[in-house]
C-alpha cells in the first residue's frame, strides 16, 4: 500500500500538467478492487497499475513514476512520431521542450521519409524531427557544415554527434541505436536496462570510485576509444557507487583498479591477460593494447557462476522480496504460536 499510495501522490501532482498540454492527456482513476470485470477486461494483476489509451488502444505504462519524468515520457508519446520543424525558432522551441530525458535526433535538410520509420521504432526511446528552414548560424550551433546530416543530441550527458550518411541499409538505423546510449555509459540501473536492448557487448572499466580527478580523466580517454570503435560499448563503473554491480569483476583482496574487462551483459566476461589492470602512465595506449588483443582473440574467457541479481527485472525483484518478506512473516507467526504452546507444556510440568 507505501508504494500504491505514492504512485497515486505523484500522479495527482503530473495529473494537471498533462491536463494543460497542447495535445491534453487525461488522467483517471478506478479502484479495480471495485470494477473487478474492467480490471479483467484489460489483464490488471497487480498494484498499481498505469494503462495508456491512444484512440481506444491499451497499453501498460512499464516507464518512470516519478511526476516530471511521467510527464515528459507522456508527451513524448503523444507527440508524432517525426516533428516538422520549419525555422530556427521552431528548433530551439523543439529543443528547449524536449527536455533532458531522453536523446534527440534533428534531421537537417534529411527528407521525413528518411527517418519516420525510426521515429516510430524508437517513439519510446528519442524525439525526432525534421528541420526545413534554418540558418548558418544554427549550422554553426550544431556543428555540422553541409546537408543533409542527422545532428543526436542527448543533453542529459551533454554529447552531440554528426551523421552525414548514407541514409540507407543498416548505416542509418545503426547511428541511431548507438546514439541512444552515452558514449560513456554510467553503470547504474537505469542504463543496465537500457544495455540490455544493445546487441554490442560492453569494454567495462572497473574503477574505485567514478566520481575522482583520476576516474574523470580515464573516462575522457575510454570516450576517444568509444568513438573510434562503435561496434563496443564503453562503460564504466565505480565500486563505491555500485559495489555489489563490480564483486563478479573484482576481487577486492587479490585485484587491483582501474581494470579493464569485455562483458556480454549477462554472465561472461574477458580479461586480456597481463592488460586487464591499468597501470599509472598513458591510459591511452593501454587501452589501445586491450583493444588490439581483445580483437585479435588473446582474451580468457570467464563465467559468474551466478547471475546479477540486479540485473533481474524490476518488477521480478519486486516479487522476489515480497516472498521474501512473506517467509519472513509466517516464520515468525510460526514462531510465535511454538512460543505460545511451549510455556504451557513446561508449566504442567
Amino acid at each position: 500500500q507505501p508504494l500504491a499510495s505514492v504512485a497515486h501522490l505523484q500522479l495527482d501532482e503530473a495529473a494537471p500538467v498533462l491536463s494543460g498540454l497542447s495535445t491534453p492527456i487525461v488522467v483517471a482513476k478506478v479502484n479495480a478492487e471495485k470494477y473487478k470485470k474492467l480490471r479483467s477486461k484489460y489483464g490488471v494483476d497487480g498494484f498499481p497499475t498505469l494503462m495508456l489509451f491512444d484512440h481506444g488502444v491499451p497499453t501498460e505504462y512499464t516507464g518512470s513514476r516519478k511526476a516530471g519524468q511521467l510527464v515528459e515520457s507522456l508527451r513524448k508519446l503523444v507527440a508524432p512520431d517525426v516533428s516538422v520543424l520549419k525555422s530556427d525558432a521552431a528548433i530551439k522551441s523543439f529543443v528547449q521542450e524536449a527536455g533532458v530525458g531522453f536523446p534527440l535526433f534533428i534531421g537537417f535538410g534529411v527528407d521525413e521519409s528518411s527517418i519516420a520509420e525510426y521515429g516510430a521504432r524508437y517513439k519510446k526511446k528519442a524525439w525526432f524531427s525534421t528541420a526545413k528552414d534554418f540558418s548558418e548560424d544554427l549550422m554553426a550551433v550544431y556543428d555540422f557544415d553541409k546537408i543533409p546530416a542527422l545532428v543526436s543530441l542527448n543533453p542529459k550527458y551533454n554529447e552531440q554527434s554528426v551523421f552525414y550518411g548514407p541514409f540507407e541499409g543498416t548505416f542509418l538505423e545503426d547511428f541511431i541505436r548507438q546514439s541512444l546510449l552515452p558514449m560513456t555509459v554510467p553503470i547504474n540501473a537505469e542504463t543496465v536496462k537500457m544495455l540490455k536492448d544493445d546487441d554490442r557487448k560492453v569494454v567495462l572499466a572497473v574503477l574505485q570510485d567514478d566520481s575522482d580527478e583520476t576516474s574523470m580523466r580515464l573516462i575522457k580517454i575510454l570516450r576517444s576509444a568509444a568513438n573510434a570503435n562503435h561496434d563496443l560499448v564503453f562503460g564504466y563503473v565505480g565500486v563505491n557507487q555500485w559495489e555489489e554491480f563490480t564483486e563478479p569483476f573484482h576481487d577486492s583482496k587479490s585485484s587491483q583498479l582501474p581494470k579493464l574487462v569485455v562483458w556480454d551483459k549477462d554472465e561472461k566476461y574477458e580479461v586480456v591477460e597481463g592488460l586487464e589492470k591499468l597501470e599509472e602512465g598513458d591510459h591511452g595506449s593501454q587501452i589501445s593494447r586491450f583493444l588490439e588483443a581483445y580483437r585479435a582473440g588473446r582474451t580468457i574467457k570467464k563465467t559468474f557462476g551466478r547471475r546479477f541479481p540486479t540485473l533481474l527485472g524490476v518488477n521480478a525483484l519486486y516479487i522476489l522480496l515480497l516472498l521474501v518478506a512473506v517467509l519472513v512473516v509466517l516464520m515468525f507467526f510460526s514462531g510465535q504460536g511454538e512460543e505460545d504452546r511451549q510455556p504451557t507444556r513446561a508449566h504442567q510440568e
